[in-house]
């Protein structure tokens, strides 16, 4: 085993703010840019604004104007805060149609000095595709995106290399609910009418679809995040960490369904999970998911927590900044969230990478004896580079700080258990085990709770290997026998630290194995496959 590496930190080149003008609400976002074609999330701010008000494709009120300006104002004075050299300001469907929508574009370069772009739907599902690629992992089978907005809802077939159709349709919450103006609460009849409006506009949605079938619908934007928020928590499932690739199946959609669809609007308002400014349109939105998943035989629903405003940010660093090479190392969204998590808290790269290759090594001995899975080995290895980044704050209980860290940094491409297994593995790597007496561990399922123990085990040793932070074990061999599990390591110096590092380390790997640990030095090369 030999470890290469520099600790060169990289600065942000620039601070941007990036505004989606929806129809609904106004989303805005401020990242710091990064050399290598990356972003950092400083800030959010979401203004529920309700421009279609009166009507879409009609003249603004002049309540919606007023509220459009309002929120922008405030997007503007927490730009500024930031002291953001730009920013991009795309409008959607409502600005679009409305009759005065230029005169509100002028108004808010006139009083407020933001200038924005109001793109065309095409335009708008490519930005939704890049966002939800860029923070959702896909493979190369195909998936349907779709983004449920107010005015329009963008969809897309793509996989983690292209795009095979994208298309915009007005069908969005907000105008199906001026429209049909469904009853309260929604009858047989009116979702009957908003079935037959969907079949006749996603006719060309549904010819692409047939030549790129999948069983997967990725859900963006606040209308399928509120759903997906009302299903977990119905379930009394956590969404704490992220909502970002929470899913669920047909069937558990359905079970919603069927309960939903029934209430009234002065009971829809008492629905954990549902945005209250929300619950006089949800339901067009809701019956749309469930014509989507019965047309399409969908079995599994998605949520990716990006949409247009990251979208925005990922389009400008492609196309608008000249000569920045685009997605740094990394096309996976998981490697390329952690890795740029460990530059911007200043991760001590050569120990760590140092020990997720020990840690890796001690895993590929135990794997089929632990029962532990390639999934597993993933979030193993990011455990290992994120275990001390709690320095970032503090020496002083850095494992604990490592644990908040990453509990809270919106890692892309991780499902809820999976960035709590990431975060504890990291939090254990020290200090204490797993105890009883250790509220937020002793919550999870009994096998996150196992998987947790059995990482922590062999991340415990491989980081004792390496007490010292300078890699003096150059190679390691593990052997798993009878009544014991042999370490033999081949050090530059003398190994005495990095044994007993290792050592007083082993009780947990000793639990969840129920064998002795045998660490030695050997003057011998020893062989890694």
């Amino acid at each position: 085993m030999i470890i290469s590496s520099s600790n060169n930190q990289v600065a942000p080149i620039k601070r941007i703010a990036a505004i989606d003008i929806g129809t609904n609400s106004f989303h805005a976002i401020i990242v710091d840019v990064y050399s290598d074609g990356s972003f950092r999330t400083l800030d959010k701010l979401k203004e529920m604004v309700q421009l279609a008000k009166g009507g879409m494709g009609k003249r603004l009120s002049d309540g919606a104007f007023k509220r459009g300006l309002t929120a922008l104002r405030n997007i503007k004075r927490l730009a500024d805060s930031y002291e953001c050299e730009e920013i991009l300001a795309y409008a959607t469907s409502a600005i679009r149609e409305a009759e005065n929508g230029g005169e509100f574009i002028q108004k808010s370069i006139d009083d407020i000095g933001i200038k924005m772009n109001a793109i065309p739907g095409r335009v708008e599902a490519e930005l939704i595709g890049l966002a939800v690629r860029h923070g959702v992992k896909l493979t190369e089978e195909p998936v349907l995106m779709a983004d449920v907005g107010g005015g329009s809802v963008e969809f897309l077939i793509g996989n983690e290399k292209e795009f095979f159709y994208t298309a915009s349709k007005k069908i969005g919450v907000s105008r199906m609910t001026e429209i049909f103006k469904p009853a309260d609460p929604i009858t047989d009849e009116d979702i009957k009418k908003l079935e037959t409006h969907y079949e006749e506009q996603l006719r060309d949605v549904a010819q692409a679809f047939a030549q790129h079938r999948t069983d997967t619908i990725i859900g963006s934007s606040g209308t399928m995040e509120n759903i997906a928020q009302m299903i977990a928590a119905r379930k009394d499932k956590s969404i704490d960490v992220t909502l970002n690739e929470m899913e669920f199946s047909a069937e558990e959609f359905k079970k919603f369904y069927d309960w939903f669809i029934k209430l009234s609007k002065k009971e829809r308002k008492k629905v954990d999970g549902l945005d209250t400014k929300r619950v006089g349109f949800i339901n067009t939105g809701v019956v749309l998911l469930d014509f989507l998943i019965r047309k399409f035989g969908i079995k599994t629903v998605k949520i990716s927590s990006q949409a247009l405003r990251e979208g925005i940010v990922i389009r400008y660093l492609k196309k608008d900044m000249i000569g920045l090479q685009w997605s740094g190392a990394f096309a996976d969204p998981r490697r390329r969230s952690v890795f740029e998590l460990l530059r911007k808290t200043n991760w001590h790269e050569a120990h760590s990478r140092h020990v997720a290759n020990m840690a890796l090594t001690i895993f590929d001995a135990l794997e089929d004896e632990l029962e532990l899975t390639l999934n597993d080995r993933e979030l193993l290895e990011y455990a290992s580079y994120l275990h001390d980044i709690g320095y970032y704050i503090s020496h002083s209980k850095h494992h604990k700080h490592a644990l908040y860290i990453i509990r809270h940094s919106d890692l892309k491409g991780f499902k809820e258990d999976e960035i709590e297994i990431i975060a504890n593995v990291a939090r254990y790597h020290r200090r204490s085990t797993p105890k009883k007496r250790h509220g937020e561990y002793w919550k999870m399922p009994p096998a996150i709770r196992k998987r947790i123990k059995k990482l922590s085990g062999i991340l415990r040793v491989a980081d004792g290997l390496d007490r010292s932070h300078y890699q003096n074990v150059k190679d390691l061999q593990v052997y798993s026998e009878k009544d014991q599990i042999k370490l033999n390591i081949r050090t530059e110096g003398e190994p005495y630290l990095e044994i007993w590092g290792a050592e007083r380390k082993s009780d947990l790997l000793k639990e969840v194995t129920g064998k002795k640990i045998n660490i030695e030095r050997v003057i011998e090369p020893a062989y890694i496959g």
